[in-house]
């Protein structure tokens, strides 16, 4: 059996998202597509939109053979973060082939050239680094004008600007570092830019549909949606996303819509307020993403918290960007600390693979991962006692962060509360 990975958040599923998983299987000749996705908080250091399973049954019916969790500590990190632990826990399970993502360039043999240089780093790319950093300018900055001058390739200044191909170029920097044997492919992203927030005509954005789906939950107070006063009824907005999003999808956005979705940063915000409470600078900068500087802003910014959102705003600086503070408030909300990641880290990355869901025409995949794979199957967290104490304090993490963000679904739509124990994995 032929085993292509994805690598994936669906924050929520649309039209690209099928596409990519069509277009994985075509070009790959692969029997079957094996994801791993982020659990209930996304990269970008915020809350996913709407839960996990939610999302997994989107996949699934999309088709998607399995979907697996990617921990929490990885899929709330850095794009380097992100991808390391999720290209490690596909390489883990020795039965995947290869490995697609989509990028704006669609230029393989370029981006691995970057990922080449970025993985050794040579001295004289170092030194150029090191030199443009000395000037003022951001990291991302720097590292651009020296990827350009030790390349010679003027088109790695465009790539590098663009999110997908740099977090492409952290995928094939996983791959090297890992010793993977994963063959790499990738496609172009179709219709809109990843931070547009206008429709497209057939492939919008994710942060585009889930700008529209904050109109739907306006009446909550937890998210303001735009400038335009005018309230949409739910039913326009599925209207808006008749065309953007499988048709299976919309079902499911229609039938848990004020009952497992929409969430947002400020449903989260007297949790947050509490954990900054009970901190001070030299805790706070235990935290992953959390530098001296930034634990001593939010201390003496404390007084004016009104929100998550706005606090988020609020620490903002030209020196640090605002998914670097989301991500670090969400460590510190989260308890995720940078000991503890490194000794993940340090250790082989992964020490399970949790199983959210899967097709049962491909169930296969689990007995051939259970066959084959380095790292236990978990699909029931019973079976968690036999992992190793960090593999144990690694799940512990990832059930807290689930079981707090289910409180909060709960208690926002007045539904009942169902622990991470007690959750079902999705079978279609």
């Amino acid at each position: 059996m032929k085993i292509v990975g994805l690598i994936t958040e669906y924050n929520p599923f649309h039209n690209g998202h099928l596409y990519h998983i069509r277009e994985s299987l075509r070009i790959t000749g692969a029997d079957a597509a094996l994801v791993v996705m982020s659990g209930d908080y996304v990269q970008r250091g915020t809350p996913a939109i709407m839960p996990k399973r939610l999302r997994t049954e989107m996949a699934l019916y999309c088709g998607a053979g399995a979907v697996l969790e990617l921990p929490v500590c990885y899929a709330t990190g850095s794009a380097e973060f992100f991808a390391l632990g999720a290209i490690s826990l596909l390489d883990s399970l020795g039965i995947v082939d290869s490995v697609c993502f989509g990028s704006e360039c669609s230029d393989l043999p370029l981006l691995q050239k970057i990922a080449g240089l970025l993985v050794d780093e040579p001295e004289q790319y170092r030194e150029i680094l090191r030199h443009e950093l000395k000037l003022g300018k951001s990291f991302p900055a720097a590292r651009q004008t020296a990827v350009v001058f030790c390349t010679g390739d003027p088109r790695c200044a465009d790539i590098l600007k663009d999110p997908n191909n740099i977090l492409g170029i952290e995928y094939l920097k996983a791959l090297k570092k890992c010793g993977s044997s994963i063959r790499p492919y990738t496609i172009r992203r179709k219709g809109a830019g990843y931070h547009s927030s206008q429709l497209d005509e057939l492939y919008s954005s994710a942060s585009a549909i889930r700008s529209l789906l904050a109109y739907s939950s306006s009446s909550i107070h937890t998210e303001f949606a735009g400038d335009d006063s005018t309230e949409l009824s739910f039913s326009d907005i599925l209207n808006e996303l008749g065309n953007q999003v499988p048709k299976k999808c919309l079902e499911l956005l229609s039938d848990f819509h004020k009952i497992q979705y929409p969430v947002y940063q400020n449903d989260f915000s007297l949790i947050l307020k509490y954990k900054l409470l009970n901190k001070h600078p030299e805790s706070l900068v235990r935290y992953m993403d959390v530098s001296p500087e930034l634990a001593a802003r939010i201390c003496t910014s404390l007084n004016d918290f009104f929100n998550y959102k706005q606090f988020a705003g609020l620490l903002k600086t030209k020196e640090l960007t605002q998914t670097r503070i989301n991500r670090a408030l969400l460590h510190i909300m989260l308890g995720i600390k940078k000991d503890s990641v490194s000794e993940y880290m340090n250790s082989g990355y992964n020490f399970y693979a949790r199983l959210l869901g899967f097709r049962k025409d491909c169930s296969q995949i689990l007995t051939e991962i259970s066959k084959k794979s380095s790292l236990p199957l978990l699909t029931k967290l019973a079976e968690s006692r036999e992992l190793c104490e960090l593999g144990q304090r690694m799940l512990r993490d990832d059930i807290l962060a689930s079981n707090l963000y289910t409180s909060v679904v709960t208690d926002k739509f007045k539904t009942a509360f169902l622990n991470e124990y007690k959750q079902r994995i999705i079978k279609i």
